[in-house]
């Protein structure tokens, strides 16, 4: 997968759908069977899936800890084994991964060290999104209109969004 590539699904946001949750849990079943020799704590549902009436991009976000990138080389064969396509994007920070295709996403799989500055920062994101509902609808707008900017290209519509996710997470207290 290349970002911004023909291959890449273009960006859609939709309502919140209730069963997002319950799409977690049982992605978050399958994925502690086949990673959990690299798990060292709980597998965690981010982005705007994980908050409770945000409107997402209707696919989910995991975030699975490990120890260390180069003790969890060896998840990258067990997670394509369940379904998963790697990419090594941002591959400094986390090992990622899209399901079933790049053209077709349901879900997103990121393997990310626990207690690294990206581990904390995406939970702190996440946490304040769910504590404050005019922050939350105020992403969710800034979110529309991204994704009608930004349709083709998702490298772009994420960058867009780091000055409001730097905001948040820099007023719940994280580096």
């Amino acid at each position: 997968m290349v970002q911004g590539s023909r291959e890449d699904a273009p960006i859609e946001v939709v309502p919140y759908r209730p069963d997002w949750p319950a799409l977690f849990q049982a992605e978050r079943d399958v994925l502690v069977a086949a990673l959990a020799p690299w798990l060292v704590a709980p597998i965690e549902h981010i982005g705007s899936t994980a908050v409770p009436g945000l409107a997402a991009k209707p696919l989910i976000d995991i975030m699975a800890p490990v120890a260390t990138l180069d003790g969890s080389a060896a998840a990258i064969d067990a997670a394509r084994a369940v379904g998963y396509h790697f990419h090594p994007y941002m591959p400094e920070t986390m090992h990622w991964f899209c399901k079933p295709s790049p053209a077709h996403r349901t879900h997103h799989l990121h393997l990310v060290p626990l207690g690294s500055p990206r581990w904390v920062r995406t939970l702190a994101f996440r946490d304040s999104l769910r504590s404050n509902p005019s922050l939350a609808a105020e992403y969710e707008a800034l979110k529309f209109e991204l994704a009608e900017r930004y349709r083709d290209d998702r490298e772009a519509y994420t960058q867009a969004k780091s000055g409001f996710v730097e905001r948040v997470v820099q007023g719940a207290g994280n580096p």
